[in-house]
């Protein structure tokens, strides 16, 4: 009996289903990246990442352990999927898609080939291809060259276009939803989970009634209390709420596939004064990081200036991460534009279209007057001559006592 299963195929199931952006969005990110190519001398582009695949073509994979690419030619941009995924690939990607089968190990190797050709300049993103892909790419294609492209298509993501924008500020009204939810679900006795569950549920109502036509995915809520406050990153607990518990909101929508956020400090029923006294000064930080998001400073001198502030208050001390990043396609598990992230070690420069928080945050241990971990955060988008905050929802001790 014939063997008919193929290596990889063209699976066009359905009609294309509505993008996060128009085709033309795409075709000038397109373009860009072509023009990277070409001052690069590379001839295939072979991206890897969820986040530079969903950027070029709107595609956000699932992995669960399997490759994915985009191969750009200077003529061509088609998706390499798995077979697992049938038709979804083509129907939710901004030109073509080829599907790879399990029929056969390497077959993802086998379509990217296909599409790349052997013996090409091939561009990568080193920052995220593994040793033993490196060793089958090199396998596969004979690349005559291959060179690293991730940091030039990182700077190119790290520039918004408006329609990015426009998609960015509608995820910053709906973390605001999900601010306002959580803190009306604020009690004495109720339990972290239940009161992130709140914000969560009330920001994905709220984005599938914005965007009834997208996917829904990965949107949450880290809700903190008492010692759980301590980082900004810390899961979310059963601990029930207790007066007087220190609180950080941190409220993550997320829409087809791009990230903002809310984060706030809040406590249950009353604030000590050392805790008070801490609060206010971060709060400060805060508000003086915001006045110095402007075109025409450096990442490092904006990180200079609020360690500065911190010395001056002998608070430097608690200071536990850089004060703010970019926003765009990007999540807890994939993505990050690193090249502009508010740090000593960061000298990209602000300027128009680049989208960034102010998030300042001072952690005091246990056992010390004041002890948690306090965190404002706002999105800002840089223009001309200053820049917006598209952050709504207020901080502070004036609005943040609560339940």
């Amino acid at each position: 009996m014939t063997d008919t299963r193929q290596d990889f195929y063209r699976f066009h199931n359905g009609e294309k289903a509505p993008l996060p952006f128009a085709s033309e969005e795409y075709d000038a990110r397109l373009t860009g990246l072509r023009g990277i190519m070409a001052a690069r001398g590379v001839t295939a582009a072979v991206l890897t990442s969820m986040h530079n695949i969903a950027y070029y073509s709107g595609f956000l994979y699932c992995a669960f352990g399997r490759p994915y690419a985009l191969v750009v030619t200077a003529t061509d941009s088609v998706v390499i999927g798995a077979g697992i995924d049938a038709g979804q690939p083509w129907r939710r990607c901004h030109g073509d898609a080829i599907t790879y089968s399990d029929w056969r190990g390497d077959n993802f190797w086998r379509a990217v080939v296909h599409v790349a050709g052997r013996g090409a300049h091939v561009g990568v993103e080193g920052d995220h291809l593994t040793l033993v892909q490196r060793g089958k790419l090199d396998g596969f294609l004979s690349p005559a060259q291959v060179t690293d492209i991730a940091p030039d298509t990182m700077a190119q993501r790290m520039v918004k276009s408006a329609a990015e924008i426009e998609l960015i500020r509608a995820g910053a009204a709906v973390a605001d939803i999900g601010g306002y939810a959580i803190r009306d679900a604020v009690r004495e006795g109720a339990r972290e989970i239940d009161i992130a569950m709140a914000g969560r549920d009330a920001m994905e109502t709220e984005i599938a009634r914005r965007f009834p036509q997208a996917e829904y995915r990965d949107t949450w809520v880290w809700f903190q209390s008492g010692l759980n406050t301590d980082g900004a990153h810390n899961p979310v607990t059963a601990r029930q709420l207790r007066r007087g518990d220190i609180l950080s909101l941190n409220c993550f929508p997320m829409i087809s596939g791009y990230y903002t956020a809310l984060e706030r400090t809040l406590f249950v029923g009353e604030v000590d004064d050392a805790s008070l006294k801490i609060w206010e000064a971060n709060v400060a930080l805060h508000e003086y990081g915001l006045s110095l998001i402007r075109p025409g400073l450096s990442c490092a001198e904006i990180a200079h200036k609020l360690n500065d502030f911190l010395a001056e208050r002998d608070l430097l001390q608690y200071r536990t991460f850089g004060y703010g990043h970019s926003f765009g396609v990007l999540s807890h598990y994939y993505g990050r534009e690193a090249g502009l992230e508010l740090r000593e070690d960061i000298d990209t420069v602000l300027a128009p279209g680049m989208v960034v928080s102010m998030e300042p945050m001072l952690t005091l241990p246990e056992g010390t007057p004041g002890a948690g971990g306090y965190r404002e955060h706002d999105i800002l988008v840089v223009g001309e001559d200053g820049a917006e905050n598209i952050t709504g929802y207020p901080y502070g001790p004036g609005f943040n006592v609560v339940g």
